[in-house]
């Protein structure tokens, strides 16, 4: 699809409608609610006791995916994620504390409950919620996904496209490069199949890291790259001044970015999935994702499991 899905949010207006009819109604009644509840005072009281004891919010984290989390020149966590995980943080008013944790380890440390959540551009995909591996069989006990920004998939190419890459049938005969554990790196397994029916293999490179992927696209050992389309459109913005990268075809396979929570958590789930209708509701959400330049992937609210 040519464009990551860019959604409009009617339903809040008429929701804010219908509330401020609800007022009007009640001052005219003249002895109803004295005053209407605080949402925000609400919402932080429902949040399990142990983050509210310890005031923290435990965040696994791959920073190195810029821009959505990357490490700024402070050497802290900067970017779509950090800031979105920072705002919740001053909703839910706890201190956001990032755990940097490689992204194959996220889910299963998050298991190992060495933090609360993971939020780091994770795909919400049936694999993941269910604990599947690669074959379908059961490995972990899955976990549950706060939907926050919908992402594609974008090929990467070198700067002039060289090899005329414009769909993923155009990478049969090739090589591509992506991180694994990653959405990519079920699109290549699918495409992988397809190019066989072709009899031209495409040969896949699996790398620990997003940025070893790019750089085998920059040195020739990979025709080509696959990326969340955040991260290859800013990779081809910033490297060497534009000069380097260029993002070729159009998106595939678009699907909500999570934040993931352990199945038995189901009231910290829920206390985030609010916290993120709240963030986007007071309009900060739309700020933030502008500031990075990602705001054709807005959500219209959070949805709890609602990936492919």
């Amino acid at each position: 699809m040519p464009h990551v899905l860019q959604v409009r949010r009617p339903l809040f207006v008429a929701a804010a409608l219908a509330a401020a009819g609800a007022l009007l109604l009640t001052g005219c009644a003249g002895d109803g609610p004295a005053a209407a509840s605080d949402p925000v005072k609400e919402l932080r009281a429902k949040l399990p006791k142990a983050q509210r004891s310890a005031g923290v919010l435990r965040i696994g984290m791959d920073v190195n995916y810029a821009p959505v989390e990357f490490h700024g020149p402070d050497g802290k966590p900067t970017g779509l994620d950090p800031e979105l995980a920072a705002a919740l943080g001053r909703i839910l008013d706890v201190r956001i504390e990032f755990v940097d944790t490689p992204f194959d380890k996220l889910i299963p440390n998050l298991q190992g409950k060495q933090f609360d959540v993971a939020m780091s551009a994770i795909s919400d995909i049936r694999q993941r919620r269910e604990g599947l591996d690669e074959n379908g069989k059961q490995v972990n006990p899955g976990v549950d996904f706060v939907d926050y920004f919908i992402a594609g998939t974008s090929i990467v190419v070198p700067k002039g496209n060289p090899k005329g890459i414009r769909t993923l049938d155009d990478l049969c005969g090739k090589t591509v490069a992506f991180q694994q554990g990653t959405t990519q790196d079920d699109i290549a397994g699918r495409q992988v199949a397809v190019c066989a029916r072709t009899g031209r293999q495409l040969t896949v490179h699996k790398v620990d890291t997003d940025a070893k992927a790019l750089a085998e696209v920059a040195s020739g050992a990979a025709a080509a790259g696959l990326n969340d389309f955040p991260v290859a459109a800013y990779a081809a913005k910033t490297t060497d001044g534009g000069n380097r990268y260029e993002v070729t075809g159009a998106q595939s396979t678009s699907i909500p970015y999570g934040i993931a929570v352990r199945k038995q958590d189901t009231d910290l789930r829920d206390a985030v999935s609010k916290a993120v209708d709240q963030l986007i509701r007071s309009g900060e959400y739309d700020k933030i994702l502008a500031k990075w330049n990602v705001a054709a992937g807005a959500a219209q609210n959070a949805v709890i499991n609602g990936g492919i």
